[in-house]
């Protein structure tokens, strides 16, 4: 009698199998997502694929000796996107799958259709599928992002057979495929965009681009709390993880390396989004410091670090009486973290003697840029000061520094290019942590111990710098 195949359950989120369906998954903790999955082929006698060894199988190349590899097999080629090359390590590499995941609506295939019109326009023949949008739609697109270029060919297809034809007839030098979860196979059981066929998919798209050392840029979504749709094996069966993020209310876009087999994992691209398209921006300290040489009361300049870039950024804030007595004192944070803001507020109060508790605070960042390292406490401490005493901190003066519990101010990760960065935009003075440090000529870095030496160092207390 033959023995029933026991039953087998998958979670559709982040692939995790269990013995028994279950409401909640124990490993990502999705609820509804547990599912019974396919059938899986038998075994065989010889292994797990079930073909056994032929004895006449030849090696598709040859073994050689690592120094006699052909370095010019994995040279990067430049996209023509100088801030995406810059996140890639140089360009794409010949056989390199780039997944590209972010936001609906963030500009993920404005910016990979204006990569494919970059290359095309180069000389290289680019084969651009879409499976989400019709032909005409795309077509749009480009017309009125200036996107149009010979050598771009297009495909609406979100069928992998379909689309493995298109690469054979076209050749192409570039694929681009927007996006992985919409093109499916029939030769794998499940519905586009669940586990089983995002791998699959992804496998057969890494094993063409690898065979023809064909680049391949994928587009994936995002789930509702960021992370990228599909199992976790998609992040690994690719070479490039990139995070494509940006506010809606907001046309700053960022490009931000999650992980990178051919260059730097920690790397961010700066992009700017407007009616035609999507542009690059190159130095963009500008849209996060608007009064760097403006004096008005609750704004502060610092330098953040995004991966190895530092980007100059103005933090404001502004502290009101309360409109009613009896109502509680409102604490409003945009683009920073609330839980540190909480702790800059208390050590004010505690260890500068301001009176804050009966005050609404609001501190927001400006340009849409998003604090959350510590190097920037000193900054938010500043501003919300300023605001308090209605004094405004002198102009061409930027701080940099962690605020601790007890109001002492503890040194940051790349002070020095974070100072040669303020240089570079003309900054005089810096607030810096205690210790040796060497400034770029034209800037004086002031070390300050603690908070209420901070504060007085610009004006809001005694002594001034």
């Amino acid at each position: 009698m033959p023995r029933t195949r026991a039953a087998r359950f998958e979670c559709t989120a982040c692939g995790h199998a269990t013995a028994k369906w279950v409401g909640r998954c124990p490993e990502c903790g999705g609820w509804g997502t547990v599912e019974e999955a396919p059938e899986m082929p038998a075994a065989g006698p010889a292994g797990r694929s079930g073909v056994p060894p032929s004895p006449s199988a030849r090696p598709s190349s040859p073994v050689r000796l690592i120094s006699e590899v052909d370095l010019e097999t994995a040279r990067a080629r430049p996209t023509g996107v100088g801030e995406l090359d810059r996140v890639l390590g140089g360009g794409l590499v010949p056989g390199v799958v780039v997944l590209l995941a972010g936001e609906p609506g963030v500009g993920k295939s404005t910016l990979l259709l204006e990569v494919a019109a970059q290359r095309a326009r180069a000389g290289a023949t680019v084969l651009y599928v879409t499976g989400e949008e019709s032909a005409g739609q795309v077509r749009l697109r480009a017309e009125r992002t200036g996107a149009l270029a010979p050598h771009l060919f297009l495909s609406a297809t979100a069928d992998l057979e379909e689309v493995a034809a298109h690469v054979e007839a076209v050749d192409p030098e570039l694929l681009v495929v927007d996006s992985v979860q919409t093109v499916g196979t029939p030769t794998v059981d499940g519905t586009p965009g669940g586990v089983s066929q995002v791998r699959a998919v992804t496998t057969a798209l890494v094993a063409l681009a690898k065979q023809r050392d064909l680049p391949v840029v994928l587009i994936g979504h995002v789930t509702k709390d960021g992370a990228i749709a599909g199992p976790r094996t998609l992040e690994h069966l690719v070479d490039v993880v990139l995070s494509f993020e940006g506010e809606r209310h907001s046309a700053l876009r960022m490009v931000r390396g999650l992980k990178n087999r051919f260059g730097a994992a920690d790397e961010v691209g700066c992009f700017e989004m407007h009616e035609a398209g999507i542009a690059e921006v190159t130095d963009p300290s500008g849209l996060f410091t608007g009064g760097l040489q403006r004096t008005v009361a609750g704004q502060a300049v610092t330098v953040t670090m995004e991966g190895k870039r530092p980007l100059m950024a103005e933090v404001q804030a502004l502290v009101a009486k309360r409109g009613s007595e009896s109502a509680p004192p409102r604490r409003v944070v945009s683009d920073l973290d609330a839980g540190r803001v909480a702790v800059i507020l208390a050590v004010l109060q505690e260890h500068c003697g301001m009176r804050l508790y009966d005050r609404d605070v609001f501190v927001a960042t400006v340009g849409g840029m998003r604090l959350r390292e510590p190097s920037s406490d000193l900054a938010v401490a500043l501003a919300i000061a300023s605001a308090f005493r209605g004094e405004a901190v002198r102009s061409g003066l930027v701080a940099i520094g962690e605020v601790g519990l007890g109001g002492e101010i503890r040194r940051v990760v790349g002070l020095e290019r974070r100072l040669a960065e303020a240089g570079r935009l003309g900054v005089s003075r810096a607030l810096v942590p205690p210790g040796e440090v060497r400034s770029p000529p034209g800037l004086v870095s002031v070390a300050v111990d603690d908070l209420v030496e901070a504060l007085g160092r610009v004006g809001l207390e005694r002594s001034q710098v």
